[in-house]
This record gives C-alpha cells, sequence and structure tokens, in this order.
C-alpha cells in the first residue's frame, strides 16, 4: 500500500537549490493546494524545434480506410488485450510483419 504523503505548505517554502525543491516534493502532496499553485508560462520552442515536431508528426502516420468484419475486429482486440496492446497497434504490427514477410519472398 502506498505511503500517504503530508500535505505541501501554502505558500510554497523558498527553496535553496533544484535538488532541494525536488526533495521537497517527492516528499509532499500539492492535491490540497494544487487550485492555489502559480500558473507556469507556456514553453515557446525555437523554430527548428517546431518545425522538427511537426515534421516528424506529419511523417509518422498517414490515416487510412479499412473494412474488416466485425468478427476480424473482435478477434483483433482480444489477442491485442492479451498482449497489453491496442487492437489497432496490434493490427499495425501485423502488417508490418507482413509486408516485411512479402519483401523477403520478392
Amino acid at each position: 500500500m502506498k505511503k500517504k504523503l503530508p500535505l505541501a505548505k501554502f505558500p510554497l517554502p523558498k527553496f535553496r537549490s533544484d535538488k532541494e525543491e525536488a526533495e521537497y516534493f517527492e516528499t509532499h502532496s500539492v492535491a490540497a493546494a494544487w487550485d492555489q499553485l502559480p500558473k507556469a508560462r507556456a514553453a515557446k520552442p525555437t523554430a527548428a524545434l517546431a518545425k522538427a515536431i511537426r515534421d516528424r508528426h506529419q511523417s509518422a502516420k498517414s490515416p487510412i480506410s479499412i473494412r474488416l468484419v466485425p468478427d476480424q475486429i473482435a478477434a483483433a482486440k482480444r489477442i491485442a488485450a492479451r498482449k497489453s496492446v491496442g487492437y489497432q497497434t496490434q493490427l499495425r504490427m501485423w502488417i508490418a510483419e507482413g509486408i516485411q514477410r512479402e519483401a523477403k519472398r520478392t
């Protein structure tokens, strides 16, 4: 069973170092004061990083439509659940394996 952490004091104490701050938050719960914590500034990535993120996101996967009979979807979901993965991930893995297998044949 998890040990219950003591509540953090609010306002938060002043910390002398990042290490001291990290140790405090590892040993105190901020649940009671969460809504009173100061809002963090949104991180603004550099132009190069933003472009790299966009490029990676766009090239990662392309959506397609594929029609399967309900029994195939149900079977994929059961198998994926036994493996603790999502059924769409399982389907992608099977497709990748089939493509590799066929590429070796030709």
